[in-house]
């Protein structure tokens, strides 16, 4: 790890150092926390890291803290760029998410056509040729807009539910996992499909409390503890893995 000259800190900011790891450049971000006990690492969505300085801490041991966990670093920036590159062709041999877990892509002759198979899922090709991300996206997304709604149905009665939900959409969101309007209608995002059963099963509960609670307070989210006890696990793999899916 070699790290550059310090850039100027903000405001806020005990010190800002740029690095230079093998998997990329970074920026730390050093901030002192009164009520910190510990030093602290994050990794942020925007590629960057924040260190938090405990109380009674130094800048000095705050660096040597990062530099004992430079695996960790090198790891979540390497993850962080690989998700933010664009989408890389699919082929046969290739791998989709599907249920958590990644399945491969298939592809065999069938009479005049090809079949497409990811896993438990098929699809009809009329040709087997070029990049298969189209097919497979439409594949995923006809089973996810038969397995969802019946998900939410499936939860919904023992949830407390049965009676609140008029109408279940399954869209092409790509900033949010689901909705919930005052209606009574839950969107969700097709790619749950792609993501463990817990944390589909999270998401669906998520929307189902917003029929009781039309916002984020800490009513909602009791409410969310109530029907989803481990809530907090699925909502770490969403940030954690979220971007893995197609």
């Amino acid at each position: 790890m070699r790290v550059f000259r310090p850039e100027k800190p903000t405001s806020d900011a005990v010190a800002v150092d740029e690095m230079a790891l093998p998997s990329g450049t970074t920026s730390v971000t050093y901030l002192r926390h009164p009520r910190a006990k510990r030093y602290r690492l994050a990794f942020r969505r925007d590629g960057t890291a924040r260190c938090t300085i405990p109380r009674r801490g130094t800048l000095a041991e705050a660096r040597r803290f990062v530099a004992e966990n430079e695996a960790w670093l090198v790891e979540r920036l390497q993850r962080h760029l690989a998700a933010n590159t664009g989408p890389k062709e699919l082929r046969p041999g290739g791998s989709v998410w599907l249920g958590g877990n990644e399945v491969a892509v298939e592809v065999a002759p069938d009479a005049e056509r090809w079949r497409l198979r990811l896993g438990p899922v098929e699809s009809v090709l009329a040709s087997a040729d070029g990049d298969l991300r189209s097919a497979a996206e439409a594949a995923l997304r006809k089973f996810a807009a038969k397995s969802l709604p019946a998900r939410v149905k499936e939860l919904a009665g023992p949830a407390g539910y049965a009676t609140g939900v008029r109408r279940v959409s399954v869209r092409n969101q790509r900033t949010r996992w689901g909705s919930c309007s005052r209606r009574g209608v839950i969107s969700l995002n097709w790619r749950l499909v792609q993501t463990p059963d817990y944390v589909r099963d999270y998401v669906i509960l998520h929307e189902l409390a917003h029929l009781r609670h039309m916002n984020h307070s800490a009513r909602f989210w009791a409410e969310v503890a109530r029907i989803c006890p481990a809530y907090e696990t699925a909502e770490e793999w969403l940030k954690r893995s979220g971007k893995l899916v197609l």
